[in-house]
This record gives C-alpha cells, structure tokens and sequence, in this order.
C-alpha cells in the first residue's frame, strides 16, 4: 500500500483525475443531451401520437355515421345489389319435387339452374373440429350435384390425417360430394392448400368457392343466401358474412376478441361494404367468384395474409365486395394467450407486409379511382393497419408514461382525455351488451399493442417473424357446438367427446423462467409503475392512477393471469 501511495504521490498533478470536474462535464452533457435530445424527441412523439389518434378519430366517428345512416334508412345490401331465391327462378310447374312453387333443395328438379358451387375447408391437424366442419359443410342446403365439398389436409398428424380420410369417406358413403385432397408438402401454408385445391379437374366445372376454416360451421341455408348476389350481380367477386362465436363467455379473453371482431364486422366491414364496396376478406365464411379470384392472380404466398392479397388485388380489377351481416358463421375463438398471440401476429404483420408490397402496385394502377385508391391506402392500410397498431403503444403505453420525467412537456387534456374516450366509446358500440368490460377491454389491448407494433415494424422491414405462420390451435367446443347445431340433420355426426387425446400424454418438460412467463410484458408493466411512482412522488402530472393500472395489466398478462390453460398445461 505504501508503494501505490509513493507512485501515485510521483503523478504529476496535471494528469490527475479532477472527478468532481468530470462529474460535473457529465451532468452538463447529460443536461444539454436532455435539452437538445431527448426532450425534442419526446415532443415529436407526442405531436405525431396526436395527430394519429385525431386521424383514428376521424375514421372511427365516419364509420359509425355510415353504419347509423344506412341503418336508418335502410340500405340492406338485398335493396342496393339484385337479388331473388335461386329457387324461385329455377321453379317448374308440375313434378313430384315441388312444393308450393319452390324447388325442393337436394332434389333434380330444377337442380340445373343452380350453379357449380366448390366449397373448401383447409386443415391442419384439426383433431377437436374436423368432424364439426366436415359435417356442417354436408349439411348445407344445395343441389347435391351442384356442389363439391373439398376438403385439403395438410395435417402432419398421420392419425389425424387418418381420421379425416374416414370421415370423409363416411359422408361419400351417404352419397355427398366430397372429395378428400392432400399434397406432398406444406408449401406456402394455407394458401398453398387453396392454390393447389383450385388446380383439380373438376374444380373446372365450378363457378363459385365457399370457404370455411376448419372450425367454422355454417348455417344450412348459408349458400342459398349468400350465391344469389354472385349470380345476380356479375360485378360482385367476393359475398362476406359476419362471424359468431361459440365459446365468447369461456374466460375474459374470448370475451375481449368477441369486443375487437363485432366492432370489426359491425362496423369496419358493413361502411367499407356501404361506401367503397372494399373491405378485406376475412379468409373464411365468405364465398368467391372463381373468375375473379383468377384474373387476379390467384392465390399468393408472399404474406402470412392471402386472404388480404387476394382481396386487395381483386379490388383493383374494379370489382365489388359485398358484406352480408345477417348471415352468421359460427366458429372459435382461440381461449389460450399463447395462441392468442401468434394469431395477433400474423394478423398484424402481414397486413404491414403487404402494403410494402403492394404500395407501388396500388399507386400505378389505371383501373380504378383516385378515391378508391386513396381510400385502400389510407384508410384500410395507413390508419387502420400501420397507426393504429402503432399508436396505440407508442402513445398509451411510452409516451405517456414517459412524459412524467419531462416537466416542459405537458399533453394537452383532450389529448390524453377527451379523443381516446371517443374512439373507445366508438368501438365499443359493436358490443353493447359488454359496456361494462370497455376500460378492462381498453387496458388489454394496449397490452397487446405491444406485440401488435412488434408485428407491424417486422412486416414493414421484413425481418425476422415476417413469414412465420403458426395454425392458431382450437380445443373444441362440443357442447356449444351441439347445442348451437340442434335441429340438423347432423347432429349425431358431432355429438361426440371432442377433447379426449387422441395420442398419449407426453411428460411436461421443465421449461425455463422466461419460457413459462411473458417477459416482454412483465418489463413494460415494471416500467410503467416505475413511471407512476415517480409521477406520485414528484411530478404530479395526474397520471398514475392510469399508469398503476395499465402496468398491473401489463403484469397480469406477463404472469399467464389470463385465457384458459391448454391440456397439454394442466
């Protein structure tokens, strides 16, 4: 110790460290980094939250002016597109198959004048739906030589596979039209499947396609009244019908998706019907025509959205989109956070994807007006796939919480007020008999903007995730689904223990802490109730009651507090 003191006593003074003076140099750097940096950065953020947000705004308070309007006076899509019972039309006089002036359906009286309907169901793996879907697409009212039931397995699961085969096989038996399709490889996902589907030989003879995923079941007169505007409109390529849901009551978050989706039918889809004749198809419940899908392209693996793609590229032939709202296809909801999760995924960054890809495309096209073409940039990708998943985060869930730190910055009441109590009010007129769920509602999907933003910025830079496509697990619902399916003549064919494993249970192995827990979620929660301490002990800007409830939001969902347990979990 001596020795270090004489060398450092032989230092000249001027080489010395001054760390009082260095301490000082670093606060004033860090001051004038505050000052010049950091504080005009966060400003940015608020100017362009706020100027997002008064766009969605906007957009919300346009569509439920639209909706209410059309309500009011009554503006049914049968009163603003032709359309009359293709049974009617098709109705002969005399025979032994009529009955009161209407062609019995299934019967060969009259059957040529319905046209050549395909309906798919893509699968994979679908062990806990596959008989429900399968038996509601036999169910469907229609000529049983007007209609081929397609069903494409890309199931991996060689006992699931098996088990589809048979039951395809089964209802070929009762003289169905089905046919069971597999492929070699799971190329381009589901719409590979579809792809490869369209190419069969008898697919030719066929007009129009149904589609269904694999846990949807149709109503028995869903192509009786969904056809009629295909075949009486030639401008029309896509019919889409609104979703209902079987298990929205299972646990809190089928609760929350059932908010989001009504919202997103009622609304969104019924004012881009309404105004544009534009909207995205939903990938199921809705029925093509054929023609359309082809001078298109076909179907496209570019994006984890084919559905979208496809739509997308249709509408810039010039041809119409109708939604039908009265005609409802029951399906699930996905009742575990993890599956949850990849499906907000997918639905968030292939949208984002797509409109990189599609910008220039959509900008060059001849074939419809500037006003379309404006509306399909704007409004269906800017404000409604790119800010409001980006927004939501940025504003309710950093700049917010931030802002706390910063005294000069102040958010003006409306702003943090006022427009977002609009917009939530706006949406949540889609489930009005959930009003009481809106703040808890509200709190879980700034929680899921975090992984929605995630998303976005993934398909906007194509990195990563960008063309990750995880099948968004079902666990069935056997008892819903009978109870829903009473009356039909199928109703044997899914009265059956849907939920019983099919192979043996495997050992759980032991996962590790930040597999089992939600990392990213429990980090932003701590930081947002750090936030809220400081603005408690300091800044007393108002906002830790939100910042406390937001953070434990953001801890609940970190810590798995929400959705049901997979079997596998228990």
């Amino acid at each position: 110790m001596a020795a270090t003191a004489g060398l450092w006593a032989q230092v000249p003074v001027r080489v010395r460290v001054d760390w009082a003076a260095m301490a000082s140099q670093c606060a004033l750097a860090g001051e004038q980094a505050r000052v010049f940096l950091v504080v005009p950065a966060v400003r940015l953020l608020v100017l362009l939250s706020l100027a997002m947000t008064v766009m969605i705004l906007l957009e919300k308070l346009f569509v439920a002016a639209v909706c209410y309007a059309a309500k009011a006076f009554g503006h049914r899509p049968e009163r603003r597109y032709r359309w009359r019972p293709i049974a009617t039309s098709a109705c002969k006089t005399g025979g032994d198959d009529e009955e009161d002036g209407i062609v019995v359906v299934g019967s060969s009286s009259g059957s040529e004048e319905f046209p050549m309907v395909l309906v798919q169901i893509p699968m994979y793996n679908e062990r806990e739906v596959y008989k429900v879907s399968i038996g509601a697409a036999c169910a469907l009212e229609w000529p049983s030589g007007r209609m081929v039931i397609q069903v494409l397995d890309d199931s991996t699961d060689p006992v699931v596979k098996d088990m589809v085969k048979t039951e395809c096989q089964r209802w070929k038996g009762k003289g169905v039209n089905i046919r069971y399709e597999v492929r070699g490889n799971r190329k381009g996902y589901k719409a590979g499947a579809l792809k490869r589907g369209m190419t069969h030989d008898y697919v030719q003879e066929c007009e129009f396609v149904a589609m269904f995923d694999a846990d949807f079941q149709p109503e028995s007169d869903f192509l009786l009244r969904t056809v009629p505007f295909l075949v009486h409109n030639p401008d029309i390529a896509l019919v889409q019908t609104r979703w209902k849901f079987v298990n929205s009551d299972e646990c809190l978050l089928t609760r929350f998706q059932e908010m989001s989706l009504d919202y997103h039918f009622k609304f969104e889809q019924e004012a881009g019907s309404l105004v544009y004749s534009f909207f995205g198809f939903n990938g199921t419940a809705g029925v093509w025509r054929i023609s359309a899908i082809n001078d298109s392209g076909g179907w496209k693996d570019r994006t984890t959205v084919e559905d979208m793609d496809l739509a997308v590229r249709t509408a810039l032939l010039g041809l119409k989109f109708v939604y039908v709202g009265t005609v409802k296809v029951r399906s699930e909801l996905p009742s575990t956070f993890k599956a949850y999760r990849f499906q907000q995924h997918r639905w968030s960054c292939g949208p984002a994807n797509l409109f990189k890809k599609m910008l220039v495309e959509i900008l060059e096209n001849k074939r419809v007006s500037f006003w379309s073409k404006l509306h399909m940039l704007y409004d269906f990708f800017f404000v409604g796939k790119i800010a409001a998943h980006t927004v939501t985060f940025i504003y309710y869930c950093f700049v917010i919480p931030v802002s706390v730190f910063f005294p000069e910055i102040q958010i003006p009441l409306w702003g943090v007020v006022y427009v977002p109590t609009v917009i939530t009010l706006c949406k949540a007129l889609g489930s009005p008999s959930s009003f009481h769920l809106v703040i808890l509602w509200v709190l879980f999907e700034n929680v899921m903007s975090l992984h929605r933003i995630k998303a976005t910025i993934t398909g906007l830079l194509e990195t990563g995730r960008v063309n990750e496509w995880i099948v968004t697990e079902k666990l069935g619902d056997a008892n819903k689904a009978n109870q829903d399916m009473e009356g039909l003549d199928v109703v044997e064919v899914i009265d059956v223990e849907l939920t019983t494993p099919l192979v043996p249970k495997l050992e759980k192995r032991q996962t590790r802490l930040w597999d089992k827990y939600n990392c990213s979620e429990i980090f932003v929660g701590t930081c947002i109730i750090i936030c809220g301490c400081y603005d408690v002990l300091y800044a007393n800007k108002g906002y830790y009651i939100y910042l406390f409830i937001q953070g434990l939001a953001f801890l609940i969902v970190g810590f798995e507090y929400i959705g049901t347990r997979p079997p596998s979990a228990e």
